[in-house]
């Protein structure tokens, strides 16, 4: 399973939560984001995160070592745990590529598509909670919680909307897999509701705690 959203959705807070959810019901879980996952791919995830204006990173650039990064991190640590068993909750992963890199920076959705293809071996999720909400609240919490502001939290307004409206877009195009969650209400509410959602679809797929 993956989890998306803009920037101050509160993805790693409700995967941490979701990951305590399913251990306490049994589940094996692994726990990873992206970019990053495995000491190569946080490495990279550093460039992409801290370059300077003095170098800035094409938008191609960017895109090239996001997929670098993805396909270490599957090959290495989510197709792994997969095999054995777990359930794999990722913060971030292609979705946030067609978001950021296609309908933020303007790249070929179409060739994004065909490069996560090649970068993952056709590997995707079979669920994505979406915590959309609008951009100027995501940014006012990442202002407000204090840690160090990368380089994707000081891009323009404009960017991050053309991001938020390409992760809706994405949803509009694959409601099966994609769900929607109002992240803009307290907390806990958004929790209760993608603890719901996620159950429901292991129940679904009859995937059951080893």
């Amino acid at each position: 399973m993956t989890l998306e959203g803009i920037e101050g959705s509160g993805k790693s807070t409700q995967t941490a939560r979701l990951a305590q959810s399913l251990r306490r019901a049994g589940y094996r879980v692994c726990v990873t984001r992206e970019p990053g996952g495995t000491k190569i791919a946080e490495s990279l995830r550093h460039i992409l995160l801290s370059s300077t204006p003095r170098e800035p990173l094409s938008p191609e650039t960017e895109a090239l070592v996001i997929l670098a990064a993805r396909s270490q991190h599957v090959t290495q640590v989510i197709k792994p745990a997969l095999a054995e068993g777990k359930v794999v909750l990722c913060d971030r992963f292609v979705d946030s590529t067609l978001a950021y890199q296609g309908y933020g920076r303007g790249l070929d959705i179409r060739l994004l598509e065909q490069f996560n293809v090649f970068a993952t071996g056709g590997l995707a999720p079979a669920l994505t909670l979406l915590f959309d909400l609008p951009v100027m609240a995501g940014l006012q919490r990442r202002r407000t919680a204090g840690g160090r502001q990368n380089r994707l939290d000081r891009e323009s307004a404009t960017f991050h909307e053309k991001v938020r409206r390409g992760f809706r877009s994405l949803a509009k195009r694959e409601p099966h897999r994609i769900v929607r969650i109002d992240a803009a209400r307290l907390s806990g509410h958004v929790t209760a509701e993608a603890e719901r959602v996620l159950f429901d679809r292991l129940k679904r797929f009859n995937i059951a705690a080893r």
